[in-house]
């Protein structure tokens, strides 16, 4: 068994075609991602990855529809990212492939 702590990588992101990676695949890319109320996060899309998101804690606003802790949410290529926390917020995240520098500002 190999054990890991995740403050050891990138802003939660710890499986992808990245180093420091669990897992270096250009399959996926998977994180863990803790989002404070009313922190700013850049507008933004992907060319070629689709994201799927689950939500476990918070309450969150995005593409104007209001997400409470439970749901699912997939934002597919070229689809705008517009994020506003309502409450600290806990996300898993899974982009399909795995493709760094696949984001872009809007």
């Amino acid at each position: 068994m190999k054990i890991y702590n995740l403050k050891d990588y990138t802003k939660g992101w710890f499986i992808g075609d990245f180093e420091p990676s669990v897992l270096k695949t250009k399959n996926f890319e998977v994180g863990f991602l803790s989002h404070h109320k009313g922190e700013k996060w850049p507008v933004h899309y992907h060319k070629l990855a689709t994201e799927i998101n689950y939500l476990i804690s918070g309450r969150m606003v995005i593409q104007g529809k209001e997400l409470i802790a439970g749901t699912v949410f997939m934002i597919e290529p070229n689809e705008i990212a517009d994020p506003q926390f309502l409450e600290d917020c806990k996300v898993i995240c899974i982009k399909i492939p795995s493709i760094p520098g696949d984001k872009y500002e809007k």
